[in-house]
């Protein structure tokens, strides 16, 4: 009997995977950035740019010498010295830091700003100083009379006219074309109904009030003679005690020289050394200054030997005191001497500050034979000025060349 063959299991049919559509292949375009046309400025004919560079030329030398003027009135008032000193070492330590001696002036366009805005205000009063001795005079011919009468209504309107116009031409911005132009007033009204100039205008003070950096400059002042004059008060402290300790006078007067001849070698790089660091004790780092020497050994001779030749002339200046009045004009001649020679410093220190190693042996002995003829030099000139100068010992402790630069501590 035979069997029927087994049924086999049937394949399940499954499902095949629908193909799915291939995702259409997006090319990346590449990045391009848009074309912006580049405005090219307009070249200026020769001609202009020439009178362009005269004239800034003429108003940076313009800066410059009030600037001169602005140190020497600060000088010559009590406290506001500090003011003074503290520019002076703020330049120093810009060269220092730098070695750009372009760096050392500070303010210059402002300067220029600032005098040309006192000029303009000298000569538009010009006319009101006329009108008042007229007016002076008339009084004077025919007092109480109608003549005189007119003069007086006439000076009081031209000072109220020019009283508006300066303050419309400094508001305006104080150039020389505002002080000219008769429509400072006109514009100023129409800023004023536009609204908003007051914000401006007081925007405008506090940022040049903030940019004078006073407090800085008085600050700086202040730590760099509180630095020399510590390094100072032996030395002249002894030299001042020589002539009143009878029989050693001599002996204490040379011991006052012999320390302040040591001084005046490492004192005015120590006062550069504060101002680039901006610390106070940097005016003590005494091995920093032995280490700068060694990498700018001629550069340093040069520096102090300059400093204190031209320190030497400005005590024919102390032999007389100058009315309070007419103070800053010695202090004008104390700015022209000592700028130079701290500005020279600075340029010293920072070539010495560049150099990474010390220099031949030969220059740094050859560079010393001049400062102990000079620093004694010196000391010689500072001990007799004692006997020629207007406040006697005292003026032992007017050291203008690392203290104050001015005859007079006073004014």
């Amino acid at each position: 009997m035979t069997h029927p063959p087994p049924l086999l299991a049937r394949p399940v049919p499954t499902a095949l995977p629908i193909a799915q559509p291939a995702p259409p292949v997006v090319e990346a375009l590449p990045l391009v950035s848009p074309v912006v046309p580049t405005v090219r400025p307009v070249p200026q004919p020769f001609p202009v740019r020439v009178i362009r560079g005269i004239a800034s030329a003429i108003e940076w030398v313009f800066g410059v010498a009030v600037l001169f003027v602005g140190l020497a009135v600060l000088a010559a008032v009590p406290v506001l010295q500090f003011l003074s000193l503290g520019y002076l070492l703020e330049a120093t330590g810009r060269v220092a830091r730098s070695g750009r001696l372009r760096e050392a002036f500070i303010g210059v366009r402002t300067a220029a700003r600032v005098g040309g805005v006192v000029a303009c205000c000298w000569l538009l009063l010009l006319p009101v100083r006329f009108v008042a001795d007229m007016a002076h005079s008339a009084s004077i011919i025919d007092p109480g009379g109608r003549t005189a009468a007119n003069w007086r209504i006439g000076l009081f309107i031209l000072i109220g006219v020019t009283f508006v116009h300066i303050a419309s031409a400094v508001a305006m911005g104080g150039k020389l074309r505002h002080f000219v132009s008769p429509f400072n007033l006109l514009w100023l009204l129409v800023r004023a109904v536009r609204g908003g100039f007051y914000v401006e205008a007081r925007e405008a003070v506090w940022r040049f009030v903030v940019g004078l950096r006073l407090q800085h400059y008085f600050w700086l002042g202040l730590r760099g003679f509180a630095a020399a004059f510590i390094w100072l008060l032996v030395p002249i402290t002894l030299f001042a005690l020589g002539r009143y300790v009878g029989a050693v006078g001599p002996l204490v007067s040379f011991a006052g020289a012999c320390i302040l001849a040591g001084v005046l070698m490492y004192l005015p790089f120590l006062q550069t050394r504060l101002a680039a660091e901006n610390r106070f004790t940097a005016g003590f780092e005494i091995w920093e200054v032995r280490r700068l020497y060694r990498n700018a050994p001629l550069a340093f001779a040069v520096s102090l030997v300059v400093t204190l030749a031209f320190a030497l002339p400005l005590y024919l200046l102390k032999i007389e005191i100058v009315p309070g009045e007419a103070a800053w004009l010695p202090g004008l001649v104390f700015i022209a001497f000592i700028a130079p020679a701290r500005l020279l410093t600075g340029w010293a220190y920072s070539r010495a500050a560049r150099r990474g190693r010390p220099r031949h042996w030969f220059w740094r002995w050859t560079a010393r034979l001049p400062l102990l003829p000079a620093a004694g030099f010196y000391v010689l000139v500072v001990f007799f000025t004692q006997y020629t100068s207007w406040h006697g010992v005292w003026s032992l402790y007017e050291q203008h060349a690392f203290l104050l630069p001015v005859p007079f501590f006073g004014g």
